[in-house]
C-alpha cells in the first residue's frame, strides 16, 4: 500500500578494510515512491545499495526490506525475497557470451517452471516495455549501443515482475536527450507497474525530473532527506554545493512551483 515503508536501514555500518564508509546511516523507502540517492564521488551511495542488496557484508545495523528483516531470514524467505526486487547495475551487467533474449531469461528459467514458447514471448514483452523492438532479443550485449544496453538492464530487471527496483547511476554515460528519455520511460514504469524504485544517481536533471524524494550522503549518513523543495533548504555544505549555480536555480524555481 502507498505510504508504508518497504525498505528501512537503520544504523548502518559499512567499509572496506579500516575505511568506514556507511557510519550508522538510517534511510527509509516508501511504498510506490521514486527515491534518488545523490552524493559526492566516494560518499558511499553504491556502497550502500549493494549493502542493501546483499553483495556486502554489513558491520552493524539492520536491514529490513518488504517486511523480512535481512539478518533474521532463512534461505528460503531470502530466494523468495529476490523474486520480488529487480536490479538494474551500473554498466548494464550483462553476460556478454548470451544473447539478449538468455540475458533476459536467466532469472525467469532460474525462478519460473514455464515452457520455452512463453518464455521467448515474455522476453519479448519485456523489451517492448522498454522500448526495444523483438528484433533485438537476438543481438549480443557487444552489437547494442550504450542507450539499447540500459533499456536491456532494466528489462532484465523487470524480467520477474518486481514490486521494488534497485537502479544503478542509470543515465551514467547517456548524452542529455537519451538520458531525458530513460527517466521517462522510468517514470512511466514506476507510475503503470506500481513500481517502488530505489535509485542512486549523481544526475540533477534526473533527480528533478523524476525523484518523488531525495536522500543525501555525506560523511557516511544521509544529510538531508525528503522532497527537493524540503532538501533545498538545507544547510549542509555539500548539498549547497550540488544544487548551486545555474541549473539549481532553475530547479528551485521548479520545485517552488510544485509547491504551490
Amino acid at each position: 500500500m502507498a505510504g508504508d515503508v518497504v525498505l528501512r536501514a537503520k544504523d548502518l555500518v559499512a567499509g572496506f578494510g579500516d575505511q568506514v564508509v556507511l557510519d550508522h546511516l538510517s534511510l527509509e523507502v516508501f511504498a510506490g515512491e521514486i527515491l534518488g540517492v545523490v552524493g559526492g564521488s566516494g560518499s558511499g551511495k553504491t556502497v550502500l545499495l549493494r549493502t542493501i542488496i546483499g553483495l556486502l557484508p554489513k558491520r552493524g545495523g539492520s536491514i529490513e526490506i518488504l517486511g523480512v528483516a535481512m539478518d533474521r531470514a532463512s534461505d528460503e524467505e531470502l530466494r523468495a525475497l529476490e523474486r520480488r526486487w529487480g536490479i538494474m547495475f551500473q554498466q548494464g551487467a550483462l553476460f556478454s557470451s548470451i544473447t539478449v533474449r538468455e540475458n533476459l531469461q536467466f532469472a525467469m528459467r532460474e525462478y519460473l517452471d514455464i515452457s520455452d514458447k512463453l518464455l521467448d514471448e515474455m522476453a519479448v514483452a519485456k523489451l517492448e516495455m522498454v522500448g526495444l523492438a523483438p528484433a533485438d532479443a537476438d543481438k549480443y550485449p557487444s552489437e547494442l549501443s550504450g542507450g539499447m544496453t540500459k533499456r536491456v538492464a532494466l528489462a532484465r530487471a523487470l524480467a520477474l515482475d518486481p514490486e521494488f527496483v534497485f537502479l544503478d547511476e542509470p543515465t551514467s554515460g547517456l548524452d542529455p536527450i537519451a538520458a531525458g528519455e530513460f527517466d521517462e520511460l522510468i517514470k512511466t514504469l514506476q507510475t503503470t507497474l506500481g513500481l517502488t524504485v530505489f535509485m542512486v544517481t549523481h544526475d540533477l536533471e534526473s533527480v528533478y525530473r523524476v525523484c518523488d524524494r531525495v536522500a543525501v550522503l555525506a560523511d557516511g549518513k544521509v544529510v538531508a532527506v525528503g522532497s527537493i523543495a524540503q532538501v533545498l533548504r538545507s544547510k549542509h555544505p555539500w548539498v549547497q554545493t550540488y544544487f548551486a549555480g545555474s541549473r539549481a536555480e532553475v530547479l528551485k524555481e521548479r520545485a517552488g512551483q510544485a509547491a504551490h
